[in-house]
């Protein structure tokens, strides 16, 4: 072969290697994803839920540490409509801490009425990130 020949057949298997790694990237990072539900969303759909990651807001006075490491408390739907679900939850908590109001996400299952989360599986919404900026300013 010729060496502009060479070149062109390299650059056309590399440019082909590269498009199906990312396209192998695209289709894990979907596939394997669990979907996300609020509350009432999770409750329509019954008992046998599946995998799924529950997001909403914690409900005022509903969190209760154990001293085995357990907490449980209630996530609403963020409208506020009433509907929520009990979770009981087990494993470290983001620093920022579970407070009432707080919008978290967590992963797990409903099992006999209550969405039992996977330890470890706690993410919070930072509200600062979610907030106006002051004065109106962007």
């Amino acid at each position: 072969m010729t060496h502009p020949r060479k070149r062109h057949v390299r650059l056309v298997v590399s440019l082909t290697l590269a498009v199906l790694l990312a396209s192998g990237l695209i289709y894990t990072s979907f596939a394997s994803s669990d979907p996300a539900l609020t509350p009432s969303q999770l409750l329509a759909r019954g008992r046998d839920s599946g995998n799924v990651q529950l997001t909403g807001t914690v409900v005022a006075r509903s969190i209760d540490s154990h001293a085995n490491g357990v907490v449980d408390f209630r996530l609403a739907d963020r409208t506020g409509d009433g509907v929520s679900v009990p979770v009981i939850y087990s494993g470290s908590v983001p620093s920022v801490g579970l407070a009432s109001g707080r919008e978290l996400i967590v992963t797990g299952r409903l099992h006999g009425g209550a969405f039992d989360a996977q330890p470890g599986s706690m993410i919070t919404k930072c509200p600062s990130k979610y907030s106006a900026a002051p004065n109106g300013s962007a």
